[in-house]
This record gives C-alpha cells, structure tokens and sequence, in this order.
C-alpha cells in the first residue's frame, strides 16, 4: 500500500530536499515490485499520469522508499532510497497510485485491475478511495500524508486511512513494522506441526 505522500521536498521552509512517495508491505509474504509503478496525476488532472518504475522486492512489514522531485531548498537528504523518479508532487494536493505495470493511467480517476492502491490527497483531488480524500499537508512544507497504524490501517477510504504529520520517510532498512493479524509462521513451526500430527497417528495406531 501507500503509506505516506510528501510533495515540499526543495520548498521554501522545507527540511528535506526532496518529495517522496513510500510504500508498505502489510502483508505476510515477500512481493516483488519488478514491472511495477507509482504514478502521480495533479489533483484535478485529466490526462496521462506520471511514471516512476520500480524494481526489487519488499519484505513482510517492510517500507520502501522512492525519491521524486527535488527543488532548491531544503537542508537534507533522503534516507537511502529503493527507487529514484522526477515527479514534481503536489505539496497540498494531488493523485497517487501504485500499480502492477508501467503503462501510464489516464484520466481523472482511472480504473484499472492494475492498480493495487490508490490515494487523493487534499480539498481539490478528484479522485480517491472511499467518499473523500486524505487531509491536505500544510502549506509549510515540513508535512506528509501518513497511512495510520505506520501503514496497517486500510479501510479503502482516503479520509480515514490518512492523517497529516511530519514528514518521516523510511526505506527497506527501517524498523519492521508487523501489522496485526498478518504474522507469517516459520518454517520450524510448520514442521513442529507435522511433527505433532504424526506422533498423533502413531499413537492412534498403538491403540
């Protein structure tokens, strides 16, 4: 999923030099990002989406990091980043979607089996998850648009799913974050299992 937008990296009153787009892996199985995008339309854009193209994988609990475009103030630099593109974000307002190609969306509000998540930021998106888009960042260009629960938190609604917070962006190196309910058992555990129903039948069959 998406898990945070900021679009005032380089602004006047920015810290950092550059926007970016993260994105979180909540579930429990490794998924490889190869063919895949984020692509950004203005928020009340109609024509074709801007593509940055990703590659590698990202782990269970996991973020991932892409570096968009980077203006000329700011005083520090992103993280190590999993993905560098151009895109020159809003900082208030606009459209993100991740998607499973790098074929450019278009439209307004595209729909697509493509696309794996989709978020509208601020008052003028016109298009988003849910019945409204995620809360605009502030003018001061020190704020993102945060998936709540550090990523877990998605009820397919922009509006809920979303907060405003300071910019904090995190990469494939960053503190795993495990979501409820999605912890994966290990492969000792599954072979204990086995284990157990054997000795089980082997019991059963004494008898």
């Amino acid at each position: 999923m998406i898990s945070q937008i900021y679009g005032g990296g380089g602004n006047s009153g920015a810290t950092l030099r550059n926007d970016f787009i993260e994105i979180f892996n909540a579930d429990n199985q490794t998924v490889s990002l190869t063919g895949w995008s984020v692509q950004y339309a203005t928020a009340a854009g109609t024509g074709t989406w801007q593509v940055t193209n990703l590659s590698g994988s990202i782990a269970p609990g996991h973020y991932y990091l892409i570096q968009e475009f980077g203006g000329g103030g700011g005083t520090t630099d992103l993280l190590t980043v999993d993905a560098t593109g151009t895109i020159n974000l809003g900082a208030t307002a606009g459209k993100v979607a991740l998607v499973n190609l790098t074929t450019p969306l278009t439209g307004a509000c595209p729909s697509s089996a493509s696309i794996i998540d989709l978020v509208g930021y601020g008052n003028t998106a016109t298009c988003f998850e849910g019945t409204g888009a995620a809360p605009a960042p502030s003018s001061n260009n020190l704020q993102s648009a945060l998936r709540n629960s550090n990523g877990c938190t998605d009820t397919n609604s922009n509006a809920t799913d979303f907060t405003v917070g300071t910019a904090h962006p995190r990469n494939t190196a960053s503190a795993t974050n495990q979501c409820p309910g999605t912890i994966a058992r290990s492969d000792d555990e599954c072979e204990f299992g086995w284990l157990d129903v054997l000795a089980v039948a082997v019991k059963s069959a004494r008898w």
